[in-house]
């Protein structure tokens, strides 16, 4: 563990709290969206797209790894334990990415706003004075790029092609509209992080900067823009969840939860 961070501050134990919250929302988001991606495999639109979300899912469980690896150098716990023993209330994912997959447009408009939401994560943490995660964040950033590039190419197809294509881009746009602003939230730790300088920009600042990006996508695609929705009752990122999550939990920890003690 660092004594402390490049900026000169003292990883104490506020500061230290503040890291590991915001690695495990970075780790969460990962991990329950690779697993909901990997949901399409053998049942996606074409065998071009099962290949290509076989390869972005397991990309976002790399990712996910990644995030766990730097918490259990923190002395957190085991990347496992973290990944597939952690009850639901001490999840830290957005409850957007925990709904289940629905139908192809639904998918790609969840993708598209956690691709560019996430472009703008990576470049700050890029940035961070926490330098395992500055380092980590560059490599996966330059990974990152090609799955927006994919959610981006196919929200244009589906906007611009009309019909039910365009219809059911649209019932997608306003199902996600309603799990987007935890999102962007940072649970309790944003004043902490930005005071250490793990984190160089606001919540606010990375949701302006979110939206300012989506708005040429929707025009790009020829879709309307949509008023950003009220902040919801329930935030993943303090330990609230949908029984969506409970759900999942139990599909994809259930091999671990019959020996959580063998090695892989």
């Amino acid at each position: 563990m660092l004594d402390k961070l490049q900026n000169g501050t003292a990883l104490d134990a506020q500061t230290q709290q503040a890291l590991v919250e915001y690695l495990l929302q970075m780790a969460d988001d990962e991990l329950v969206l690779g697993q909901r991606y990997a949901e399409w495999l053998g049942i996606a639109p074409d065998l071009e797209e099962d290949v290509a979300f076989s390869s972005i899912s397991q990309d976002e469980l790399a990712h996910s790894l990644f995030y766990y690896s730097l918490l259990e150098k923190l002395g957190v716990g085991g990347a496992d334990a973290l990944a597939y023993a952690r009850p639901v209330g001490e999840r830290r994912n957005s409850i957007l990415l925990e709904r289940p997959r629905r139908d192809w447009a639904y998918t790609l408009v969840r993708g598209l706003c956690f691709d560019v939401w996430e472009q703008i994560r990576l470049v700050a943490a890029m940035h961070s004075t926490y330098l395992p995660l500055a380092q980590g964040a560059q490599k996966i950033h330059r990974e990152e790029r090609y799955h927006l590039l994919h959610m981006q190419t196919w929200f244009e197809r589906l906007g611009t092609a009309g019909g039910e294509a365009r219809e059911r881009l649209e019932q997608a746009v306003a199902q996600v509209w309603v799990d987007l602003p935890d999102l962007f939230s940072l649970g309790t730790v944003g004043d902490a992080l930005q005071a250490s300088g793990i984190l160089s920009l606001t919540a606010a600042k990375q949701r302006f900067t979110w939206e300012e990006r989506m708005q040429t996508y929707f025009t790009q695609a020829g879709m309307v823009w949509r008023t950003f929705p009220a902040t919801p009752a329930q935030n993943g990122r303090m330990g609230q969840h949908s029984a969506d999550l409970t759900e999942l939990l139990n599909t994809f920890t259930e091999v671990y939860q019959t020996n959580p003690a063998a090695v892989w």
